[in-house]
């Protein structure tokens, strides 16, 4: 799991409103974390939540351009259906370099199925930068700008002016999500101009890459104790400090299981 995914996830589900409701047309009320039925061959939705108005939104991000995405697309509708009774409205958030060349449809005699398919870069950024959420704004960064080394000094302006531990969070994200667009050295310039934000760049900075290494290490571990590493399990590592990452390089040489392990 990328950490660009986790950074999003969080985002999404917190405070960046206006963008899901540019994407969906709709707010979410509550937010679902679901396991699908085994028969469905990727078993967990990136984003799924309930609208006030008891209807489903499911949303899946995407980095990459995949022939395959119409067809688990499919498969995530019928195992939320299973599972609740109800349709989810379904929209794939693309959020990769390349143009996005995936289908949003499967087609057969009888047959049609449909979801929406959105490239980031469509959404109007400079719209995101004028929201009250800081979400939405740190998201402005992958849609579409006119001035991007402006938008990034709004950003952090925006940032600036969070308090500590907000700051810290906010800026973390931003710099994930800027590696995307290559923008890092950017951010990070930028950033420097700013006093208040010096020592948290530091951290986060020199804690990217420390993390980084910590990762890397434990997945090889976990691979060679419990074999290839599911989904779920990923997005728990990923969202771990590095120094939750250096105990569980240790306690794995014991943990019985890998739902033991990162429990």
């Amino acid at each position: 799991m990328q950490e660009y995914d986790v950074a999003l996830k969080l985002l999404l589900r917190g405070s960046a409103k206006l963008t899901m409701r540019e994407l969906t047309g709709t707010a979410v009320e509550t937010w679902l974390d679901v396991e699908l039925s085994k028969v469905v061959q990727n078993t967990r939705v990136d984003l799924l939540g309930e609208t006030e108005a008891k209807g489903l939104v499911h949303l899946e991000l995407q980095s990459g351009n995949d022939a395959a995405m119409p067809l688990r697309m499919a498969e995530y509708c019928l195992g939320v259906f299973r599972l609740f009774g109800r349709f989810p409205r379904q929209v794939l958030l693309y959020v990769g370099e390349a143009p996005l060349r995936m289908e949003s449809e499967l087609r057969g005699d009888d047959v049609w199925f449909r979801y929406r398919a959105v490239d980031i870069r469509d959404l109007d950024g400079d719209r995101l930068l004028e929201s009250q959420e800081v979400g939405d704004t740190v998201i402005a960064i992958l849609a579409r700008l006119r001035d991007h080394k402006d938008a990034v000094r709004r950003i952090l302006e925006r940032i600036a002016g969070l308090v500590a531990a907000e700051r810290e969070t906010a800026l973390g994200q931003l710099l994930i999500l800027a590696g995307l667009r290559h923008f890092e050295e950017t951010v990070e310039r930028e950033a420097r101009k700013m006093p208040i934000l010096n020592d948290i760049l530091d951290n986060k900075v020199l804690g990217r890459e420390f993390k980084r290494g910590e990762l890397t290490v434990l997945r090889r571990q976990i691979e060679k104790r419990f074999g290839a590493i599911p989904t779920w399990a990923e997005e728990r590592l990923a969202g771990r400090s590095p120094a939750d990452l250096e105990d569980l390089s240790v306690r794995v040489l014991d943990a019985q299981s890998l739902e033991e392990l990162l429990k």
